[in-house]
């Protein structure tokens, strides 16, 4: 769990971490508030970003494979009665996105679009200032264009999502698959560690090592066909792309770009900024509170 206090302007003045707590998130979101209210008594309100689906009319995380706990539950209520503050839930993404257009990679754009890679992928969508969140607060889902339609079987249901090539662990499925097949590949150091992970992949590339960067640069390509969807589908000004797979920096960006400048139309792309994001870790947190910040604004 990540937790920070962040001021009007968008900085971050506080933060604490620690492992997260999958039964007793409310428990934990809580005394994390309590930290921070002793370095800044007068709290406003409180972001929260949750990986799922969720409803903000509803106040509501209709789905969360990785905290199911908070669909059963009513986090909103709790984190109410518990605090005595204003409360907004948001998707994670959502709340990264915002994040970014406030004061990272997207500020200064009108409308843009934001992914985060990292042990999912997901997106999110900002049409004049505002997110756009679809029919019922879902849109935004990345991760699950079909990139490759004879594929692996995605968690959502679907055959050959982008998730199921381009994420953190299926990078290195993808690497230990290569391993296996490959003699040759047997030379990259990451042969020689078992249990290595996509931030490994990236470190390796980083220093180097060929089959690394030939796994970071087609994980790039996978992204950058899903990239030229968006700028075809919305010819958006500004793409944000952020996450822990994104660490690669331009060794996965440049393929990125170069896929999406191939494959998409062209008026359409040259219009476009594909940038990498700029908030890190923090862009989460430092989204929901903003969120939290403006919503308070205008109910008032």
């Amino acid at each position: 769990m990540h937790a920070a206090l962040i001021t009007n302007e968008g900085q971050v003045v506080e933060r604490r971490e620690s492992p997260l707590e999958r039964d007793e998130v409310v428990a934990q979101v809580a005394r994390a508030v309590t930290e921070l209210r002793d370095v800044a008594p007068n709290i406003q309100a409180i972001g929260v970003g949750i990986p799922g689906l969720v409803n903000r009319q509803m106040d509501r995380v209709l789905v969360s494979t990785d905290l199911p706990t908070l669909v059963r539950g009513d986090i909103h209520s709790e984190l109410m009665k518990v605090t005595g503050l204003r409360v907004e839930l948001e998707n994670d993404a959502n709340a990264a996105a915002y994040g970014e257009y406030k004061v990272g990679a997207g500020r200064g754009s009108r409308d843009m679009f934001y992914a985060t890679i990292g042990t999912g992928i997901g997106g999110a969508i900002i049409l004049d200032g505002r997110l756009w969140l679809g029919a019922s607060g879902f849109a935004g889902e990345f991760g699950h264009i079909t990139i490759d339609a004879e594929g692996i079987e995605c968690m959502c249901g679907n055959t050959g999502c982008l998730e199921t090539v381009a994420s953190a662990p299926n990078i290195v499925r993808r690497a230990n698959e290569r391993l296996y097949r490959d003699n040759t590949s047997s030379l990259s150091r990451l042969a020689m560690n078992k249990e290595f992970t996509a931030a490994d992949v990236v470190r390796e590339a980083k220093s180097g090592d060929d089959f690394s960067l030939l796994m970071i640069e087609r994980t790039g390509k996978y992204i950058g066909a899903a990239v030229a969807s968006v700028i075809n589908l919305l010819n958006i000004e500004r793409i944000v792309l952020g996450g822990g797979v994104m660490e690669a920096g331009d060794l996965i960006l440049d393929p990125v770009i170069s896929e999406a400048q191939r494959r998409a139309f062209q008026p359409s792309f040259e219009s476009t900024q594909i940038v990498a994001a700029a908030l890190g870790t923090d862009a989460v947190s430092i989204g929901a509170a903003m969120l939290a910040r403006d919503a308070a604004e205008t109910s008032s």
